[in-house]
């Protein structure tokens, strides 16, 4: 069933018209925090193929096997570091909190993004907490 109401990455949109776009690919991510929020919006809607699509391919796992059990409930973005629509890198940090198993977390990473071309790709990221 697809996700519907607002996009999960907090714009205060309609997931449809914000990270839903991306994900259908309608459009490209215009910058390195546009993409990490929609790929922040595909991890809470499980939606494997677009975070694969938008990975790196020198870094690019196989497969993911998004767990089931974990819930994404709020993104809060730190920072950010370059990664505008004239950039060819950027960095986001970003806090993004879940549950999993009845227990509360909080995930910190700065993550690394590369644009090739009209396209920004996730590289890698850095677990903080």
């Amino acid at each position: 069933m697809p996700y519907e109401g607002n996009c999960p990455c907090l714009s205060g949109e309609q997931y449809a018209d914000c990270c839903g776009r991306f994900h259908r690919g309608d459009a490209e991510a215009p910058t390195a925090e546009q993409l990490m929020r929609s790929r922040y919006s595909a991890f809470v809607v499980r939606d494997e193929e677009y975070l694969l699509r938008t990975w790196h391919p020198t870094t690019r796992p196989a497969e993911l096997g998004l767990d089931a059990g974990m819930q994404w409930r709020r993104l809060d973005i730190l920072s950010t570091s370059r990664g505008g629509p004239l950039d060819s890198e950027g960095a986001v940090e970003f806090a993004a909190h879940y549950r999993h198993d009845g227990e509360r977390g909080v995930q910190r990473e700065t993550s690394r993004f590369v644009r090739e071309g009209r396209r920004w790709y996730y590289l890698d990221g850095v677990v903080s907490g």
